[in-house]
């Protein structure tokens, strides 16, 4: 089993989902998040005065599938999360080694 770590844009959301959708999964875990890559934040202006916005509004989305799901997978959050411009996010993948449903203590696949 696979962890799909992908950090998008807010606005992007829906598309992603429904791209995790027609790819199969069944469930996503969605958590605002705030932070800053390349992008450095920006500046704002505030009741006429200048101040530094270090940190960007981001969403963070966690998925656990199956090996035979990822490459799919990863290809739809790409596709839907992309503006081309700077800020897009990034898609981390990591091992996982055991998966429990708590309600019925099915482990592994089933439990996803």
């Amino acid at each position: 089993m696979k962890k799909i770590e992908a950090i998008i844009k807010p606005f992007k959301l829906d598309e992603v989902k429904e791209a995790l959708q027609e790819v199969g999964l069944s469930g996503i875990t969605v958590i605002e998040a705030k932070g800053f890559g390349r992008q450095k934040g920006h500046t704002e202006l505030y009741r006429g005065a200048e101040y530094v916005v270090d940190f960007l509004p981001k969403v963070k989305i966690e998925v656990v599938l199956d090996d035979s799901l990822l490459e799919r997978a990863i290809e739809a959050i790409q596709q839907a999360a992309q503006t081309g411009r700077i800020g897009d996010g990034k898609i981390f993948v990591s091992n996982v080694e055991e998966a429990i449903r708590i309600r019925t203590g099915e482990t592994g696949v089933d439990a996803i």
